[in-house]
């Protein structure tokens, strides 16, 4: 029997494990699919795109940041990144006594095409937002909300669009699909 591989969209408030003691909503509430574990995290106020497998050769090369996978990020920020901000952001920042790796950095051009949150982003009048896209090849603890914040704005809603090739096109948040046998191909062709 092979491995399975699937593909979630983790809601806003969703915790990125099966259980809790405290008895918040987990992937238990979403998946049913037994044995499979999430390759990497996103903390609870964030959404987008998860990968689930029971291939751990696979898991393991996907979240080494020796192996360089690219994760794909729409950041909604405090205030409108400036040149410099974005350069600090490509180059790489200090956060917590470690210098991240340089990611790839752009302000997106309008406001993404995404569902809204159950819960909604804070607004304040005087002060306007902005979506940036982050690529990143590692993933610390909420690196790219500390990254923003480095650079003085502060992220309001973090959405993983992509996984290297993989992304949330075709899901909805809280729904879940397998991979296809060349999705998985790939994703091997990729990390083997």
């Amino acid at each position: 029997m092979g491995f399975s591989y699937l593909l979630f969209w983790k809601p806003y408030g969703v915790l990125t494990q099966f259980t809790d003691q405290e008895g918040r909503s987990t992937l238990k509430d979403y998946i049913d699919q037994l044995g499979v574990y999430p390759v990497g995290r996103l903390d609870q106020d964030s959404e987008g795109l998860l990968l689930l497998t029971d291939d751990g050769p696979l898991a393991h090369r996907l979240t080494d940041p020796r192996f360089d996978h690219p994760k794909t990020y729409w950041a909604q920020v405090e205030g409108i990144p400036d040149q410099s901000s974005i350069q600090a952001l490509t180059s790489g920042v200090t956060i917590q006594n470690y210098r991240t790796r340089p990611a790839g950095v752009r302000v997106l051009d309008q406001e993404p095409n995404l569902p809204s949150r159950p819960v909604p982003i804070r607004f304040r009048k005087a002060i306007p937002t902005a979506w940036i896209e982050l690529i990143l090849t590692e993933g610390k603890n909420r690196q790219v909300r500390r990254m923003t914040a480095a650079v003085g704005f502060p992220t309001l809603r973090l959405v993983r669009i992509a996984i290297g090739t993989l992304t949330l096109e075709g899901l909805a948040p809280g729904t879940w699909r397998l991979l296809t046998n060349p999705e998985i191909q790939v994703l091997k062709k990729q990390h083997y």
